[in-house]
């Protein structure tokens, strides 16, 4: 029997379920990090050409590109607790391929192989969907989105500080461990949620985006050995064009597309995944110049002169302040919505890299310039999948904010192949040796500033909020006409109750083949009794209603399997609606309506 809900969750879960998702995130983002403080010693670790070295990096990136939305919507499908451990157990794979090996082939197998790790995110964000309480799913998904920032800003000084002191190869394995322990954690804390998708994988679909994925991002991240202008990334770049413009009228005319594309082109989602590239470019660019202008010698006249683990040490209060916005953005949403937070975030993002231009003299200025762009990315971070919540069905969650993550990974590529381009081209040569220099790292603060003022831009676009006494349904396209309606008749619903009309006056002209049943609770939990409970078929018209009991309960019959939807009403509370499936079988589905906190004029 398979139902799904609109946005309200399917199973109430235990309070160390965020931490652990959390931890699944952080994990992911150590993944990533992980080789950062032996990028330049690549080439001679593994006996190869630079050129060669470099794809130990890019096979990560292209696999996680992959991944994220094809993970996002087989956890849609079959389940997103299943996925995610899937996704940490293909990691833990790669991580151990690559410990045992220094031969270049393996080495990039195995850091392919870790990229997956990346849907852990977006299915992170779904299952807190599913199985969170209202008032506990901000700060958890603000959390679990900003966990790449933290993961990755704690691990650069334990690197460092591993790769100093041991072989590199400890490396890996410490990435298998700490990948092992998020799937105990997640085996032993963490429900699967009941919350499944209609229809079958979309396989072609998920080709055609792999290929025109991997067109794109390599020329991205290979520009600037292959040259911009060449013929190769001139036309990897046409091929990528080509490719997705043809993946997108394909999946245009599928039933079950891996990315609704029309759900896609709302306004909400396209620019809240718009502005996520620029909040993905801002991330990436402080990552890439503090590191170096810290590590560059004193000599220099402008280099900071210090060890690789006290650099990693500066920039980590980059993800320490992302972590400790979580709980900020929570109060700030809940009373000014997503839109405002994401445009405070940005605003504090261009404060940071406006003020960091002159913050580059001394080792404690870096420490500040950390911390304010930490809190500002942190806050943009946290808005993103919030906004895309709010705007997608629950059976579309992983995949759309799969989507999303992916907004943010094309960002960061895009950020280090321009940055990277910047500081190649405005570098002197010692001694045969390319040094950055203090302009090209001030025209890299600019860049991120100008990619700051678009994110804002496109922010200040995004819907308002409406008004909180309204429900707000989301569904997939195919199902906007339907549950419009059911909109309404909430609403004719409501008009009916003020008059007094009869709470069962619905017929069921046909058989029953079994129902729904639950509890109508308030926020805070509490059973609600006598809320009127309103069953709603898929043209829209009312097919039964009822009250609930005092502990809550109500229990309505259907008269035919199919898609429904359950609106829920009571004195002193906004109304809710959830949508549902009904397989058509004698067993009754479970389904609790968790009524809004705020209040409504009667």
């Amino acid at each position: 029997m398979t139902h799904t809900t609109t946005d309200q969750p399917a199973r109430r879960a235990g309070g160390a379920v965020v931490p652990v998702l959390a931890f699944a995130g952080i994990v992911v983002a150590v993944m990533q990090t992980l080789l950062v403080p032996v990028i330049k010693d690549l080439p001679q670790l593994l006996d190869t050409e630079p050129a060669d070295a470099t794809w130990v990096l890019t096979s990560t990136l292209l696999s996680g590109a992959v991944a994220t939305p094809i993970m996002g919507r087989l956890g849609d499908l079959y389940g997103k607790r299943r996925m995610l451990i899937t996704s940490l157990a293909v990691m833990v794979v790669g991580a151990l391929i690559s410990a045992f090996t220094s031969a270049l082939l393996p080495m990039i197998v195995g850091r392919t192989l870790q990229g997956f790790a990346m849907g852990a995110i977006p299915l992170g964000i779904g299952l807190m969907r599913d199985m969170l309480p209202r008032e506990r799913l901000g700060s958890a998904m603000a959390l679990m989105s900003s966990s790449i920032g933290v993961g990755g800003g704690l691990a650069l000084p334990a690197a460092a500080l591993v790769a100093q002191h041991t072989d590199w190869h400890a490396l890996f394995y410490g990435a298998a461990g700490l990948g092992v322990l998020a799937i105990a954690l997640t085996l032993l804390v963490v429900p699967e949620s009941p919350a499944r998708a209609p229809g079958s994988f979309d396989l072609p679909g998920a080709l055609g985006l792999s290929a025109g994925l991997v067109l794109l991002l390599l020329p991205v991240t290979k520009g600037s050995d292959w040259g911009w202008s060449s013929a190769t990334t001139l036309g990897l770049f046409a091929a990528s064009a080509v490719v997705l413009a043809l993946w997108g009228l394909m999946e245009l005319r599928v039933a079950a597309p891996l990315v609704d594309l029309r759900t896609t082109a709302r306004r909400e989602v396209l620019l809240t995944n718009l502005a996520s590239i620029m909040v993905g470019v801002s991330f990436y660019v402080v990552s890439l110049v503090l590191p170096q202008l810290l590590q560059l010698p004193s000599e220099t006249g402008y280099g900071l002169g210090r060890s690789m683990v006290v650099a990693g040490l500066c920039v980590a209060p980059l993800g320490l302040t992302m972590m400790f916005t979580a709980p900020v953005y929570a109060r700030l949403s809940a009373r000014y919505g997503p839109k405002v937070t994401l445009i405070t975030g940005l605003l504090v993002i261009a404060v940071g890299y406006g003020g960091g231009l002159g913050l580059m003299d001394a080792a404690w200025q870096t420490v500040v310039t950390s911390v304010v762009l930490g809190a500002g990315i942190g806050l943009a971070y946290s808005s993103l999948p919030a906004l895309i919540v709010g705007a997608v069905p629950a059976s579309e969650t992983g995949a759309a904010n799969g989507l999303n993550t992916l907004m943010r990974s094309i960002g960061t590529s895009v950020s280090s192949a321009v940055i990277g381009m910047v500081l190649a081209n405005t570098a002197h040569e010692v001694g045969g040796v390319e040094i950055p220099t203090m302009h090209g790292f001030r025209i890299s603060f600019l860049i991120a500033t100008a990619a700051v003022a678009l994110g804002l831009l496109l922010a200040l676009f995004l819907p308002g909020q409406r008004p909180s006494g309204k429900p707000r349904l989301r569904a997939s396209s195919e199902e906007d006409a339907n549950l419009e309606r059911a909109a309404e008749a909430l609403s004719a619903t409501r008009a009916l109750s003020d008059t007094g009309a009869p709470a069962t006056e619905a017929p069921i002209t046909e058989e029953p083949v079994g129902g729904f049943r639950g509890r109508v609770l308030a926020a805070d939990g509490t059973p609600v009794a006598r809320a009127r409970v309103t069953l709603i078929d898929r043209r829209g018209r009312r097919a039964g209603a009822t009250l609930s009991a005092e502990d809550g309960g109500y229990a309505l019959t259907v008269p035919a399997s199919g898609p429904y939807v359950l609106a829920a009403q009571a004195p002193g509370h906004a109304p809710h609606a959830s949508a549902a499936t009904h397989a058509g079988d004698d067993r009754p589905v479970e389904l609790d309506l968790s009524l809004p906190g705020e209040t409504v004029t009667a």
